[in-house]
């Protein structure tokens, strides 16, 4: 049976949606993976970009609020800051729990490379993460 894998994010439109892609890449099929923030801001398109730089295509991805997966019985919920593990409402789940306070590239300033740049750091360390997590708990 396939495991089921929460990443919760603010807004659901970077750090999540980069580890959703990362998690469904490195899982190769053993987890079902979703994405949710405890609010909804949409897929940031530099996120997209980004993503697609590195061969993973996440531009069907949609954003998505905590309260869509409140049936849903996860055997994992992991949270990429520390906003939305503070927020994070209690599943009646046993689902074991994992947090990584990954800097928000949305913030990042400078010129757009420096904001690329940005992006690709966040998105460097959300990769090592995930497939460290594949690796682990998968």
């Amino acid at each position: 049976m396939k495991k089921k894998i929460l990443v919760l994010c603010t807004g659901n439109s970077c750090r999540s949606q980069i580890a959703e892609g990362y998690l469904k890449h490195y899982a190769e099929g053993r987890a079902e993976v979703y994405s949710a923030g405890v609010e909804t801001h949409g897929v940031n398109p530099r996120a997209i970009e980004t993503m697609r730089e590195d061969g993973i295509d996440i531009s069907q991805h949609t954003s998505n609020n905590i309260n869509e997966y409140q049936d849903v019985d996860f055997d994992f919920v992991i949270t990429v800051c520390d906003h939305a593990k503070e927020r994070c409402p209690l599943f009646p789940t046993s689902a074991k729990r994992f947090h990584s306070n990954f800097p928000d590239p949305a913030r990042a300033a400078g010129t757009e490379e420096e904001i690329k740049q940005q992006f690709r750091a966040v998105r460097q360390l959300i990769k090592n993460y995930c497939a460290d997590f594949a690796a682990e708990e998968l």
